[in-house]
């Protein structure tokens, strides 16, 4: 993963066209939530609430799991537990088998793309059809969602123009976003009639009724759950709340820090099948509830992390996921969030370079709707990670000698003082753009150029001046 890791960041560093990409939508998103939160003064207070709402949900999981698989098989749904990714997979392939499916239309889920179903279901024969825009944009790329918002979010308008010109049915002008949508629609429509099953994730699991709640922005979930006769949820067991009312508030919350809107365009509740006398809906309805490390999150100091809305805030916010886009990280989760996750998911040895990709500024936790402790959780696992031995013996003898030179403040200072002059040497025009074991940072950007005198120069100067 490390030298993978260095070398995805800088090919990612490397690519101008990806940095507008990821600008067009970032700052429109950072934009758009901080309209929304200067709009709600109740912002502080249903943050906590919704801190507290999902920590009590957390600390008795157990109950509330069996109250909704209970609300869920009276409402006439099946209920399947898979503690594996695997499980979860092998469990949606046998149901699509046993509905006789040639193909499947599937919403926007991350737990998918987690479990690996988009594989397991080609691996099937399954034909499968991503009905979410920017999910049958990177489908039709072959690539993986780069942000769990906006999956396709390092293309741009013009690159999303020429695949579907080379993919789409037609010749229909591409020349605006209005004339892209009509012809997604177009390739789109036909086979959300015709799929055999629908395959949905779940924004929230209401445990008193057994409920599934999902949201977008585009209608594809309503289209991919109701016409075909098999509706399958694939969903974290941290997505449960104890009510309706409690997940009225989570929405809230979730809805302005993902788009800065108030409420998105469809917010669905389902429940069960189609009952006699419903005009439409599917004739069964399966839930698939998957661990694949929540419950040893739970255990191992990571519960906070549970907390999570999957809203995107602290990617747009990051200063590393800005620079490098989602691909660089590796998994299937990107930025702040995925840096605490993956290690989980794919084990801390094989993605120990991510929790050490960042800086620690503090903003992801800031906006976080729920108030997650992301820098103290990949502090944790820096911790580990070093404890472990996990890091290069080049790093580690580094930090030894910082270590060694900032215990003894005389050669501390010493240093200082012949390191600023030497810096300035290859300073121009106030910046640095080249200089000796500086070339992880100068090869994609430059380096300010530091001070004549160090801090501590100038704090002591200005003590003395104050003294006169």
């Amino acid at each position: 993963m490390s030298a993978d890791f260095t070398a995805r960041a800088g090919a990612a560093l490397a690519d101008p066209t990806l940095k507008i990409a990821i600008d067009r939508t970032t700052i429109t998103a950072r934009t758009k939530r901080a309209s929304a939160i200067a709009a709600w003064p109740e912002f502080p207070l249903a943050r906590a609430l919704g801190r507290d709402i999902k920590d009590h949900v957390i600390a008795h999981l157990d109950h509330y799991l069996l109250e909704f698989e209970a609300n869920a098989i009276a409402s006439g749904a099946r209920v399947h537990w898979a503690e594996t990714a695997q499980q979860a997979c092998d469990i949606t392939v046998a149901l699509c088998r046993a509905a006789d499916a040639r193909s499947v239309t599937r919403s926007k889920s991350m737990l998918g793309e987690e479990i690996g179903l988009p594989h397991a279901l080609a691996q099937a024969g399954i034909e499968r059809v991503e009905t979410d825009l920017a999910e049958h944009i990177i489908q039709l790329a072959g690539e993986r969602p780069s942000h769990i918002i906006w999956p396709a979010l390092h293309k741009t308008r013009e690159q999303v123009g020429e695949l579907f010109a080379r993919e789409h049915h037609g010749a229909l002008p591409l020349d605006t976003a209005e004339q892209m949508m009509a012809s997604a629609r177009r390739e789109l429509r036909e086979k959300f009639l015709a799929a055999d099953v629908g395959i949905s994730g779940a924004n929230f699991l209401i445990a008193d009724t057994g409920a599934v709640c999902t949201v977008t922005n585009e209608g594809n979930a309503e289209l991919t759950t109701t016409p075909p006769r098999l509706h399958i949820v694939t969903a974290g067991i941290e997505k449960l709340v104890p009510s309706t009312a409690h997940a009225m508030s989570l929405l809230r919350l979730l809805v302005r820090s993902a788009t800065g809107a108030e409420l998105t365009q469809y917010t669905s509740f389902h429940r069960g099948p189609r009952r006699p006398g419903d005009t439409d809906g599917p004739t069964e309805f399966h839930i698939i509830l998957v661990d694949n490390g929540r419950t040893r999150m739970r255990a191992e100091g990571l519960a906070e992390m549970l907390r999570c809305l999957r809203c995107g805030a602290c990617l747009n916010h990051c200063v590393v996921f800005r620079q490098i886009g989602g691909h660089a990280y590796g998994g299937t989760y990107p930025g702040p969030m995925g840096a605490v996750i993956t290690p989980i998911l794919d084990g801390l040895a094989a993605s120990h370079d991510l929790p050490n990709a960042c800086t620690l500024n503090g903003q992801c936790q800031e906006v976080c709707p729920v108030a997650i402790p992301l820098p103290t959780l990949l502090r944790g696992w820096r911790d580990r990670s070093w404890r472990e031995g996990l890091e290069p013996a080049s790093l580690r003898g580094s930090l030894a000698l910082w270590r060694f030179v900032a215990r003894r403040p005389a050669l501390y200072r010493a240093a200082t003082a012949l390191a600023l002059p030497m810096m300035r040497l290859f300073a121009r025009r106030g910046w640095i753009s080249a200089m000796p074991l500086a070339g992880g940072w100068t090869r994609h950007r430059d380096l300010p150029a530091p001070p004549a005198r160090g801090f501590m120069a100038q704090y002591a100067a200005r003590q003395k001046a104050a003294r006169r």
